[in-house]
């Protein structure tokens, strides 16, 4: 028994992009939420249960209250920072699936930029399990995102020959997709290759374009059966696969004990489930939405989730092969690099209107659509299907 095609993706709903949203995480939720509801033609009575991040700070009751919702019957958070997106929606597909829920809710609201910045440095006081494996690195300074990727990217290059304007290709297909979304933060400001190599470095072999956006912001998304989804107002997204997984000894942003540092072992292990499941292949899909928080990682996806062999993503994305008129276009809407960063949950919302065949940057005859979550970490994939 598999998920495939037994519930689907109704309705989508986004507060605007910014840098400074000027109210509460709560208050982003909620409007998220409800527009996601209103969307879907539905109301709040309607909902019967939530998922959101466990790094949300939003509690599902809060955002019960909010809405007024009268009682929630399936209640659910994803770990992992970014890997959670998709697994969030997994989680309320089984809900639905198994009858522990009707109408399932999943989002995520921050102050990104305005609020706690995630590509800071942060002060020690992890603790647990986690606290022991990131004191392996934070006492020697090695503390942020950016540089946990810089680690993977450095042997990625020296295995594969890549190179920073490799890197930068991704940037500029990005930033060019953002250009014609009027949703995105870097609406109207494409970029050059040139642009990209000139512009400072953040952590070698990263440069300030290599990184993904701190935004302020929220975005949900609503989860219910295939039958229900039919009657509602938009085409549903057809949830065709779901999957989470992590790789051999897995931790928290590094993968740096895998036995390959150059590659990112769990999302093999997401996209072996969603061929399998979805009964698809890579040359089935029209479009794929892929975590792009660093742009090395966009090209280690390609490879593991089997579009271009090991070590040829460099080949496959080289003129133009992943912009909108490419062999494969990825993140029409702009991606986090270029739309805004809401924890992978605004490229979910593009994979549905890319299936709905309303997004701005609109690929001709979708049928399939591949969604990932954060990669790095222990993640997820969804296989969106007309």
């Amino acid at each position: 028994m598999t998920l495939s095609g037994r519930t689907a993706i109704a309705g989508i709903g986004a507060t605007e992009f910014s840098k400074d949203s000027g109210r509460s995480e709560l208050r982003l939720a909620a409007e998220a939420c409800l527009a996601a509801i209103r969307d879907a033609g539905l109301a709040p009575a309607d909902v019967d249960g939530l998922v959101t991040f466990t790094q949300d700070a939003n509690a599902e009751i809060a955002v019960q209250r909010e809405l007024g919702i009268p009682a929630l019957r399936f209640f659910s958070r994803v770990d992992y920072g970014g890997g959670a997106a998709c697994g969030t929606v997994a989680h309320a597909a089984m809900a639905v699936a198994t009858g522990q829920a009707e109408v399932v809710v999943c989002y995520r609201a921050f102050n990104e930029r305005s609020g706690q910045r995630f590509g800071q440095a942060a002060p020690a006081g992890r603790t647990g399990s986690t606290g022991l494996e990131f004191s392996w690195h934070l006492p020697y300074g090695f503390a942020t995102p950016a540089a946990w990727v810089a680690m993977q990217a450095r042997r990625y290059m020296h295995e594969y020959g890549a190179t920073g304007e490799d890197f930068g290709r991704v940037a500029v297909a990005m930033r060019r997709h953002a250009a014609t979304n009027p949703r995105a933060w870097f609406h109207g400001r494409p970029i050059t290759l040139e642009e990209h190599q000139a512009s400072r470095w953040i952590v070698d072999p990263l440069r300030l374009f290599d990184c993904c956006q701190e935004s302020d912001g929220g975005v949900a998304v609503v989860v219910t059966s295939v039958e229900r989804a039919r009657d509602l107002p938009h085409p549903p997204a057809v949830i065709a696969a779901a999957a989470q997984g992590t790789g051999p000894d897995q931790m928290m942003m590094f993968g740096y004990y895998t036995g390959d540092v150059a590659a990112l072992p769990a999302m093999g292990v997401v996209g072996d489930r969603l061929w399998r499941d979805s009964g698809l292949a890579p040359g089935d899909v029209q479009a794929a939405i892929l975590y792009d928080h660093f742009t090395p990682f966009v090209m280690i996806q390609l490879e593991e989730l089997g579009f271009c062999a090991r070590g040829e993503a460099r080949d496959f994305i080289s003129d133009g092969g992943i912009e909108i008129d490419g062999r494969l276009p990825v993140n029409p809407n702009g991606g986090q690099l270029g739309e805004a960063y809401i924890h992978g949950m605004n490229g979910i919302a593009e994979g549905v209107r890319q299936i709905r065949g309303t997004a701005a940057n609109q690929v001709p005859g979708v049928e399939h659509v591949l969604v990932t979550a954060g990669t790095g970490v222990p993640t997820s994939g969804l296989i969106l299907s007309a």
